[in-house]
């Protein structure tokens, strides 16, 4: 795949469990690891010690996945997620859901770096609880994003295209 399929607007990060997700214009990526200083990139995420380890380098999720979801969301009368209450890390516009889903077990770019799709992130109920909103995992099933490794570190910036 070599022409863009979409581009970043939105970078978040956190540094410990259940902490607020922080915006960033740029973030510096590490092979192997993830988002320099992010929870998981230091093991201090929710589910950091998952047994049997799982790799969670980056999160990726599309405004269109959210948008989708918020409006299950407001069929149900329950309020809408924001960005940050998804707990992902990067946010793409110009693809749909299933188009990021496919990247299970593809290797990409995004920005500068190199990634390997993993698997899907399965909507848990993690962002209800925190957020105090209920809904997360049936609004956001099939769209919750992509659970990324990390081959090739560098810098992702708001803009960059995930080819």
């Amino acid at each position: 795949m070599s022409s863009s399929l979409g581009h970043i607007t939105g970078l978040f990060w956190c540094a410990s469990a259940g902490a607020s997700m922080r915006t960033a214009e740029q973030l510096r990526v590490i092979a192997g690891q993830g988002l320099e200083g992010d929870r998981y990139a230091t093991g201090q995420g929710a589910y950091s010690d998952t047994q049997p380890p799982k790799i969670r380098h980056l999160s990726l999720i599309t405004e269109e996945g959210i948008a989708t979801a918020n409006e299950w969301q407001e069929a149900a009368g329950l309020p809408a997620f924001t960005m940050a209450q998804t707990r992902r890390n990067v946010l793409l516009r110009g693809l749909l859901s299933h188009d990021l889903n496919a990247f299970v077990g593809q290797r990409f770019r995004l920005g500068g770096i190199e990634c390997y799709g993993i698997e899907l992130c399965t909507p848990c109920t993690r962002p209800s609880a925190l957020s105090g909103q209920p809904g997360f995992q049936e609004a956001f099933e099939g769209r919750g994003g992509l659970r990324t490794q990390v081959l090739s570190g560098g810098w992702l910036r708001l803009g960059d295209k995930l080819v």
